[in-house]
């Protein structure tokens, strides 16, 4: 797999600078909000263009952080990618000049490691950082490296790169997850849609967003399918087209607001919000007591006159979906502080991502971490401004959330990383009367 260049990568983007929120809490957020594409959509759906030297439209984009990081290593390896309106990208991969994708872009974003299974396949070989991330607990790869090696591909891990080559072509094969994985299964999907001969994918991950990637796929000419809930089937095509396609929402900052309504006692409009996407979630929100109504294009929060209650009969529990998503665990562990009474909460998936109730518990919540996977929080207990740090995207997310319903000003350090995921964020909750203040850090 030697290449005649030196390792040498010119990506060198601005970093994000250094940013503060302040928030004075205390205000009901009221209005209608339009939810963004989806993160998790958006991100396969780039990777997913470079199968095909063809032109691909994507429309209702989030203008992210994570976004532009994977738009920038795309262009550093030769893949055309234009930017021509707000939430709208273009990707033309005719070639690849440079297969090789950097320490630097596998730090600042874990899903840059979704290129693996798509360049593999198409050109052949790739050399690809062990990727970095949130730091919300150990997410190996080693199962997307299985699944290349499922399909006749020859990877070797040296000095923190893998080097993956594929003799001749891919070819179709059965691919086991010993779990369920979902960026697993998209990579999988990826590389089996240009391998020679069928390709079983089992147990294959449902949410929403590896649905919008199979219809991406599909649009260009791939023959994939989902033929049981949890196995999805591929015939490898030799070439795919270019296609255009919408970003499906995105559930968690639906999510989010929703939970936003909530803990102000708000009254909160959704628009082109997926509520058939977060059954699970709403099941919860209607057993705390936050009123929620759905129509095909909006969701409709009522909290105005909630009486918060813990669940009864059993734990906030995160799991595949369709159960509760992971990244919506932090925003109702917000939402429990303000519920009269005890609440149990099992994170299922990442061993590290209740540490962020540390920060919760400065603002004055009741909060217990029994082990890496447990915490009891004791409720209704107000909370009160504080200065706290933002770990993890999604714990940031609900900082901010936990600030709106706190008494006083809380200061936010690290409020860049919200940028990773959430467009706009500061800017939609001032549109629901909101008191925010966006300033670099150290002023």
């Amino acid at each position: 797999m030697a290449d005649a260049r030196p390792f040498h990568w010119e990506f060198s983007p601005e970093p994000i600078a250094r940013e503060v929120l302040r928030i004075e809490g205390g205000h009901r957020l009221e209005g209608s909000v339009a939810i963004s594409g989806a993160k998790n959509a958006a991100l396969k759906l780039l990777a997913a263009a470079t199968l095909t030297g063809e032109r691909c439209r994507f429309t209702n984009v989030p203008e992210i952080e994570d976004v532009r990081v994977l738009a920038e290593v795309l262009g550093d390896i030769g893949v055309a990618v234009d930017h021509p309106a707000p939430n709208v990208y273009e990707v033309a991969s005719g070639d690849a000049e440079w297969l090789f994708v950097p320490l630097e872009a596998a730090a600042k974003m874990r899903a840059s490691f979704i290129l693996l299974g798509p360049l593999l396949t198409r050109f052949g070989r790739v050399i690809i950082s062990n990727p970095g991330g949130d730091r919300i607990g150990r997410r190996p790869v080693n199962l997307h490296v299985d699944a290349m090696r499922a399909l006749g591909a020859e990877i070797e891990y040296r000095n923190g790169y893998y080097f993956a080559k594929a003799p001749g072509r891919l070819r179709g094969g059965q691919i086991t997850f010993p779990q369920i994985t979902v960026m697993g299964t998209e990579n999988a999907m990826l590389a089996a849609v240009l391998a020679d001969g069928h390709t079983v994918i089992e147990p294959a991950a449902l949410e929403p967003e590896v649905d919008d990637l199979i219809v991406f796929l599909q649009k260009m000419g791939a023959q994939v399918e989902r033929t049981a809930p949890h196995r999805i089937e591929i015939e490898g095509r030799r070439r795919l087209r270019g296609a255009d396609h919408s970003v499906v929402p995105d559930r968690i900052e639906a999510g989010t607001f929703i939970v936003a309504a909530g803990v102000t006692h708000g009254r909160i409009t959704l628009r082109g919000a997926e509520f058939d996407h977060l059954g699970a979630f709403l099941d919860v929100m209607t057993e705390i007591g936050v009123s929620v109504s759905c129509s095909p294009d909006e969701i409709e929060v009522d909290a105005t006159a909630a009486d918060l209650k813990p669940l009864r009969c059993r734990d906030i529990e995160t799991a595949p979906y369709p159960g509760l998503a992971t990244d919506l665990q932090p925003p109702t562990c917000v939402l429990l502080t303000q519920a009269e009474g005890t609440s149990h909460v099992h994170e299922t998936v990442f061993e590290d991502r209740l540490e962020w109730l540390g920060e919760l518990r400065r603002m004055g919540a009741s909060v217990e971490i029994a082990d890496q996977h447990h915490a009891v929080i004791n409720g209704a207990t107000p909370l009160h401004g504080a200065e706290v740090e933002i770990g993890d995207l999604r714990a940031g997310a609900s900082l901010i959330l936990a600030a709106l319903a706190a008494g006083g000003v809380t200061t936010i350090r690290g409020a860049h990383h919200v940028q990773r995921g959430y467009e706009k964020i500061d800017a939609k909750f001032m549109e629901l009367g909101a008191s925010i203040e966006r300033i670099s850090e150290g002023t």
